[in-house]
C-alpha cells in the first residue's frame, strides 16, 4: 500500500478533474454501495474546505469542512467523510479524521465541531472525542445521530 498524500483545499482551488474524482468517490459509497438515493450535490461544497487523500492521482478519501452557519448555526461541521472501500482496513479513515480535526483546530479553535454520524460509526467518532447529542434520526433512510466535539482549545 502506498502512503497517502493529503491536501486541504477550498472549493475554488479544486480542479475540474479533482472535483469529478471527489464526487465519483462519494457517489460510489453513499449512493451505490449504501443503496441510497439522495441529492449528493447539495450546494454546500461551494462553501466547503475539502480534505483529500490521494494514492498517486487517485482520490481514496475525502471530507468536507463547513464553517459556522452553513450546516449548523452553532458549530463547524465535518461531513461527507468517505474512504474508498479498498482502503478502509489500512487506517485511512483515522488519518482522514485526524487531518480534518487538525484543520478545525487551526481554523476554528473556539468552535464546537458537529457531525451527523451514521449510527454504526458512533464508536469510530467517539475515538476523536465526539459525544452523542439528542436522539437518533433517519437521514436518507439511514440511521444517524448528531455528535459534537466541544470547543477544541
Amino acid at each position: 500500500m502506498k502512503s497517502i498524500r493529503w491536501e486541504i483545499k477550498p472549493f475554488k482551488d479544486l480542479s475540474t478533474l479533482e472535483l469529478y474524482k471527489l464526487l465519483t468517490l462519494r457517489t460510489e459509497v453513499f449512493v451505490v454501495e449504501q443503496n441510497c438515493s439522495y441529492q449528493e450535490c447539495d450546494g454546500k461544497d461551494l462553501a466547503a474546505t475539502h480534505v483529500i487523500g490521494y494514492d498517486g492521482d487517485r482520490i481514496v478519501a475525502c471530507s468536507r469542512i463547513l464553517s459556522v452557519g452553513v450546516s449548523y448555526p452553532n458549530g463547524v461541521s465535518i461531513g461527507r467523510v468517505v474512504v474508498d472501500k479498498a482502503y478502509r482496513m489500512y487506517g485511512v479513515g483515522i488519518d482522514l479524521m485526524e487531518k480534518s480535526m487538525e484543520f478545525c483546530v487551526s481554523e476554528y479553535p473556539t468552535e464546537d465541531v458537529i457531525i451527523s454520524a451514521q449510527q454504526y460509526l458512533i464508536g469510530f467518532y467517539e475515538k476523536f472525542g465526539f459525544i452523542k447529542k439528542g436522539d437518533a434520526y433517519l437521514e436518507d433512510d439511514i440511521p444517524h445521530i448528531q455528535m459534537v466535539k466541544t470547543t477544541l482549545n
